[in-house]
């Protein structure tokens, strides 16, 4: 008897292992959300951090932590890029100090 209840309790243990902890944000998108989602861009779009931890907890992570992983690396794909120079924008040099006038 001692022997099977062994048995069950391993299983227990076994089963509660979370199998994505320690993996890379980008790998959790990759192996839980690209089958739907060809990108990551977007998908945090218009979201608060904290709603977005809550609904990827409650329907496709593993834990509270691959949760708010998985929610801070879409923010990070969706912040937007440095502003760039527009095309044609001409760049201006700095202008040379005026010299001195002295009496």
């Amino acid at each position: 008897m001692t022997l099977a209840a062994a048995a069950v309790m391993t299983a227990t243990v076994a089963a509660a292992q979370n199998l994505d902890a320690g993996k890379a944000p980008e790998r959790l998108f990759a192996d839980g959300c690209a089958t739907c989602h060809r990108s990551p861009r977007g998908l945090a779009k218009g979201r608060f951090s904290l709603t977005l931890t809550w609904f990827l907890k409650d329907h496709y992570a593993t834990s509270s932590d691959t949760a708010k992983a998985l929610a801070a690396y879409l923010e990070s794909v969706d912040t937007p890029p440095q502003a760039a120079a527009k095309p044609g924008a001409k760049r201006t040099a700095p202008h040379p100090p005026k010299p001195s006038q002295t009496h």
